[in-house]
Order: C-alpha cells, then structure tokens, then sequence
C-alpha cells in the first residue's frame, strides 16, 4: 500500500510537470503563430491529448484497482529509464526554444534544427514519450497500461511523424538535414 502512495505521489509530479509543458507550449505555440508558422495535424493532436491525459488515470486505476505488486527490481530500472527519458525530453526543449510545443507548427523557411540530440535522431522526443508510456506504469508493475498506451501510443505516432515529416520537408529542409537519422533511433550514419 506504501508503494501505490509513492507511486501516486510521483504521477503527480508527472502531472504537475506536463502542466508546465502544456504552459510552455502554449507560450511558444503563439510565438510561432505570431511569426507566421503554418499548422498540421490539428485532427490528431485531439487523440494525442486525451491519450497522455488517460494514461495516468489508467497508470493510477490499475495500481489502485488491480493491486500489482511492487518489484523493487523492475521499479528501479523503470525508474532510471523515466529519469533519461525525462533528461532527453528537456534536451529537446532546450535545443528547440521557442520552436518547442505540442502542435505541429513550422515556420516557413526556418531550417529544421538538426543540433542537440537532432545530431543522433529524427524524433528524440518521441523516444522520450515511447520509454516514458511503457516505464512510468512498470515502476509498479501496470503492464495492462503499458502494453495498451504503448500500443494505441505507436499507431498514434505513426500518424504524427508522417505529419510532421511531411509539413518539415514542404517547408525546412529536412531531408537535407535530417535525412540521414533514424527516426526513434540512431541510425550508424547519424552516429558518424
């Protein structure tokens, strides 16, 4: 029972820091209107959105509802893959600045950046949502959760990294710059 209250207590602090994000988002997101960016994918960011909101009811429900038991190994792993998840998530803020936020916006003939921990990946922060969606509810050992976020997670995905690959090349340049990285993981050319 102390566990699904640390367990708790740290999806809390999960919400409060996507609360941050959203603001920051939203911050830069009218930065980016402002300065003439063009939007995509208006109809799948709505299914985004209620995904990353179900997922901690889910991860909390099955905890609290199911009673899985604690595997202080498996936790502990889970818990440094949340922690680099996290790190990368906000090496792609930074990198990104104003450019960051949830919708798919591009500013026309703005290069897309291929600095940071572009260097290595097409789409690092999209690793850091795929080991976030199955780490986050194996720290107490919700698979249930895991094994449906990640699912519905990477059906989603496929949708918004053609979207926004395609809105980059019309608009950034991307395949000159990004083409020859892997999507979520590093390819041996983009490691050279």
């Amino acid at each position: 029972m102390v566990t699904a209250w640390l367990f708790s207590a740290f999806i809390s602090l999960l919400v409060v820091e996507r609360g941050f994000e959203l603001w920051l988002s939203h911050r830069n997101a009218a930065w980016a209107r402002s300065a003439g960016a063009i939007e995509y994918g208006q109809r799948h960011l709505i299914w985004m959105k209620l995904l990353h909101t179900s997922f901690f009811v889910a991860c909390l429900s099955e905890v609290w509802l199911l009673s899985p038991p604690f595997i202080p190994a498996l936790g502990g792993l889970c818990l440094v893959a949340v922690l680099g998840s996290q790190a990368l998530r906000y090496w792609v803020i930074a990198t990104l600045g104003r450019r960051w936020n949830v919708a798919v916006l591009v500013l026309p003939g703005v290069s897309a950046v291929s600095s940071g921990p572009f260097r290595f990946l097409k789409h690092p922060n999209y690793l850091a949502v795929v080991v976030e969606g199955i780490a986050v509810p194996l720290l107490h050992s919700a698979y249930l959760t895991a094994i449906c976020f990640s699912a519905l997670n990477a059906w989603l995905l496929a949708v918004r990294i053609r979207c926004e690959e395609n809105a980059l090349a019309v608009h950034a340049d991307y395949a000159e710059r990004l083409g020859d990285r892997g999507r979520l993981l590093p390819t041996r050319s983009s490691r050279a």
